[in-house]
């Protein structure tokens, strides 16, 4: 089954980091969606059936834990697994993201094996065999 994912980061390059990495992890999407913000990302959920959501914390005019709350209120929305995508790790942090929904937290640089299992655990998916590619062995 293939799963559409939106991700959400203020930065281009780094959209396309976490869609070249899943890719590279041998995780099969339908759709990959992207927003610059959690104001874009609203949009784009109003719209689209999404399966799961990547998220940044800092973005300008919706940041990622604004997000996380608008969605996990919205009774049409609430479903869908949040997992933040952040280069900071506190625990303080970690604990408040939880605590408000997310499914899951990532920290960058992130290792694909590492994306694809958490994505396979918050979408129920048996790993269908080994797709190593040359590009395991690096972080992104």
């Amino acid at each position: 089954m293939a799963f559409n994912l939106l991700i959400v980061d203020d930065s281009v390059s780094i959209r396309q980091i976490i869609k070249r990495v899943i890719s590279i992890s041998g995780f099969i999407t339908g759709d990959i969606y992207e927003a610059e913000n959690g104001l874009a990302a609203i949009k784009v959920l109003a719209g689209n059936q999404v399966d799961l959501i990547l998220s940044d914390i800092h973005m300008p005019e919706m940041d990622g834990i604004t997000l996380l709350e608008k969605v996990k209120k919205n009774k049409a929305l609430c479903h869908i697994p949040v997992v933040m995508v952040t280069t900071e790790a506190r625990e303080q942090l970690v604990n408040k993201v939880m605590e408000l929904g997310a499914s899951g937290y990532i920290t960058k640089p992130f290792h694909p094996e590492e994306i694809k299992q958490l994505l396979q655990r918050i979408l129920g998916v048996e790993d269908a065999g080994d797709n190593k590619t040359e590009f395991e062995e690096g972080d992104f």
